[in-house]
């Protein structure tokens, strides 16, 4: 391609572009669906959490299964003055294997999320793997759905976990979904920290 070419089509793009950014008017917090079976998700919703602290802004993260034990990300943000964390899983519910007690953390840790989805000091709260908890039936997605909606309107809020409820993709602004091309577990190699956990 020559350099012309590649200028002429620069500008085309650009033209998109700046049209786009001139119809985005609308100023409001979002929510975001991260959904699939690949590797990522919770690192995606990490990274834009980062991002937000990196601007000032004050966020939280509950974690409604991985609870069983320090993930390096919660080993590096858990002194961070403007993040509240929370891990309220029991660990993976086939590693629990109680039903019961996986609903009673499932409740726990929604109450928190009510909260927070309520205090308008939050610009951003993670809700990590919480999308299992209506496919196991642990909770509801209905009165979640009532809080998404009421929350503060600057507020953004990322879901992550394989599934996720109809109800919340209805309400959703944004719904990235990771695939599963290949996966070294799979290949036999063992899950290791700083790349599972």
């Amino acid at each position: 391609m020559s350099d012309s070419n590649h200028q002429n089509r620069m500008q085309r793009k650009k033209e998109v572009v700046d049209e786009r950014i001139s119809r985005a008017t609308e100023e409001r917090g979002v929510l975001i669906l991260l959904k699939g079976n690949g590797k990522g998700k919770s690192s995606s919703a990490l990274g834009t959490l980062a991002r937000s602290l990196g601007h000032g802004q004050k966020g939280a993260v509950i974690q409604f299964i991985k609870g069983r034990r320090e993930t390096g990300e919660y080993l590096f943000f858990r002194d961070h003055p403007r993040l509240d964390w929370h891990i309220m899983g029991q660990g993976f519910t086939w590693e629990t294997q109680d039903r019961e007690r996986d609903i009673q953390a499932a409740e726990a840790a929604w109450e928190i999320a009510k909260g927070l989805l309520g205090d308008p000091a939050y610009n951003i709260i993670v809700l990590d793997e919480m999308s299992y908890m209506f496919k196991y039936g642990y909770l509801d997605a209905v009165p979640v759905v009532e809080a998404l909606k009421n929350r503060p309107a600057h507020q953004n809020v990322i879901i992550t976990g394989r599934t996720m409820a109809q109800p919340l993709q209805e309400i959703a602004d944004t719904i990235s979904t990771v695939q599963d091309e290949r996966h070294a577990f799979r290949g036999g190699v063992k899950a290791q920290a700083g790349i599972e956990y």
